[in-house]
């Protein structure tokens, strides 16, 4: 299946850039809602970081080696992200039910 990065990020719980877990991202649609724009923050020791990424930019990127690894460029500048998607936990009573067999020693 081949996937954009815009759709990966749609997706995305975390990202890392260029090795930076990512503490804030963010895909901005400008007031026209014609311009998609990706902002990622973080920080680097006691520096804050952000990278401002446009559509252009989010439809260029290639995927890297890893499925959820993305080069991007931003200027003459080229990074790489990673996608990450965390682990959601089910509420369903037959997971609860499944669970009650369990026995912890």
């Amino acid at each position: 299946m081949t996937t954009t990065l815009l759709n990966a990020l749609q997706h995305a719980d975390m990202l890392l850039i260029d090795g930076l877990h990512a503490w804030q991202f963010d895909l901005i649609e400008e007031a026209s809602g014609e311009q998609l724009q990706l902002r990622v923050e973080c920080m680097d020791g006691r520096e804050r970081r952000v990278w401002n990424f446009s559509a252009a930019a989010i439809a260029a990127a290639s995927q890297g080696a890893a499925s959820e690894s993305w080069l991007i460029a931003a200027g003459e500048a080229s990074h790489e992200l990673v996608i990450l998607s965390g682990i959601n936990a089910s509420n369903d009573e037959d997971d609860e039910a499944a669970n009650d067999d369990v026995v912890v020693e």
